[in-house]
């Protein structure tokens, strides 16, 4: 309670001590009540179904650098899969993929030869963002499935010809952005649907980083040469230039082969918010930021900003988003996912939920002491007649649901793409929720470099 509002409360009580119907009701201060209760989430149930040898998904990597190994390592956990070719377009790569699991594994520099065998059931790609598109199409078109990591596409336009070719040929595809199979973003959306925050307004979300390879300054190979890598099939159909070998270990770090933070990080921010909310989209999008520290060679931001504006649907009210992302992050790294209603807020961590809850009095208060005496008197006998002299707090209620140790939820992705592949069923992360992920992102570094507001259509997926 505000030092005025009690002053003057105590002031009029004392004039009125002598009529007991007041008397009757004289302050009385309840004490703020904090609760706090902890739930671990369960697992998801697994059928756990043996597979015989010649009943086995075999698979392909596409890309095996860092991701490809890291995506191949967790399908290798799946029930009934095994991986029987590899292709990159660095020979080091190609030799680790035969000692590390088995010199049976076929290795090629030419991705199309994995596509032309038909042993090969399905396909993971772990490429760089500019050769997402073509693989996938190429892939889908000669039969296989496929595990297609974020973003999607590289360009927006990229996005449609991808979507159409899953459709006409019906082969399953999954983007690979693993938090909208995770059981903590399951429960988000349990609780945001259930009222928990109460009406979403604002969506807070910084994902900040303080090292080197953080900031993708990855390791060359000091055997990185002409001889040992194909130089042609990365460089595709980007620009034409000289041997870099920097460009191919970093590709991240420029516009002609990836998608910068936007691609790299703001597609899964999308990919954890439209979970949760079952939105399509925002409809204004404005980013910008700079290159502060990283001045490596790289073309692309090491801090950027980003602000989208969220209209009202069927499932959500209208609401506003920031992100934030900061390669030169001195505090030694931050991560904010915030959700915050009207009656409340859910802040998301990397294995946890907290869902605080508040609720606005009902009684608004008062600032009287401008008013001449005789009105705060009249103003005291009104307020008390409306809203009695209980002083209304109301303890903030929190709870926090917490994943079991351990858990993996690249995993979970992983399980949900296979059974689709067996079952002819249906993935959670289809190439038209990865277009509306990666969309408003590769959106965010149009307004980046345009220094200019982008107006997108979320539900025809197109630039106004």
């Amino acid at each position: 309670m505000s030092k005025e509002k009690n002053k003057s409360r105590r002031k009029f009580l004392q004039k009125l001590a002598g009529t007991s119907a007041l008397l009757a009701g004289a302050p009385t201060i309840l004490s703020a009540s904090n609760e706090s209760q902890s739930f671990e989430i369960p697992l998801k149930q697994v059928d756990s179904v043996k597979y015989a040898a010649n009943d086995q998904l075999n698979i392909a990597l596409i890309g095996s650098g860092g991701m490809g190994m890291g995506d191949l390592d967790t399908a290798l956990k799946c029930e009934g899969t095994k991986i029987v070719a590899a292709a990159d377009v660095y020979d080091g790569r190609l030799v680790r993929m035969k000692e590390k699991y088995g010199k049976e594994v076929f290795t090629t520099r030419d991705y199309r030869e994995l596509l032309n065998r038909k042993d090969i059931d399905a396909v993971i790609i772990a490429t760089p963002d500019h050769l997402h598109e073509k693989m996938a199409t190429e892939a889908m078109k000669a039969g296989k499935a496929v595990y297609l990591e974020k973003p999607m596409v590289q360009k927006i336009e990229e996005g449609y010809s991808l979507i159409k070719v899953a459709q006409e040929t019906g082969k399953v595809i999954q983007i690979g952005s693993q938090f909208v199979s995770s059981i903590l973003f399951e429960k988000a959306k349990e609780l945001y649907e259930s009222g928990a925050i109460g009406e979403l307004n604002y969506v807070e979300v910084c994902m900040d980083r303080y090292s080197a390879q953080g900031a993708w300054q990855y390791t060359i190979p000091p055997d990185a040469s002409e001889k040992t890598i194909d130089w042609d099939k990365f460089i595709a159909h980007a620009p034409k230039r000289g041997f870099e070998p920097i460009r191919l270990f970093r590709w991240r770090n420029y516009q002609d082969y990836g998608t910068a933070i936007a691609g790299d990080l703001f597609v899964h921010l999308f990919s954890q918010l439209h979970t949760i909310t079952s939105s399509t989209g925002p409809e204004r999008i404005l980013s910008t930021g700079g290159l502060r520290y990283w001045k490596d060679g790289r073309d692309v931001p090491d801090v950027q900003l980003a602000v989208f504006d969220y209209g009202k649907t069927d499932k959500h009210p209208a609401f506003n988003v920031s992100f934030r992302v900061n390669f030169i992050d001195g505090s030694g790294g931050n991560f904010v996912n915030r959700l915050v209603g009207s009656e409340g807020e859910m802040k998301i961590g990397w294995d946890s939920l907290t869902v605080k809850k508040s609720k606005m009095p009902k009684d608004p208060g008062y600032n009287i002491g401008t008013f001449a005496q005789a009105t705060q008197d009249e103003y005291l006998k009104q307020h008390a007649m409306e809203y009695g002299w209980k002083t209304e707090l109301r303890g903030v209620t929190e709870t926090n649901f917490k994943v079991p140790q351990g858990y993996n939820d690249r995993l979970d992705h992983f399980r949900n793409w296979v059974n689709a592949i067996r079952t002819k069923g249906k993935v959670v992360e289809d190439a038209v929720f990865g277009m509306r992920a990666a969309a408003p992102a590769l959106a965010s570094n149009i307004s980046y470099y345009t220094k200019e507001i982008v107006k997108w259509n979320p539900t025809e997926m197109k630039v106004i």
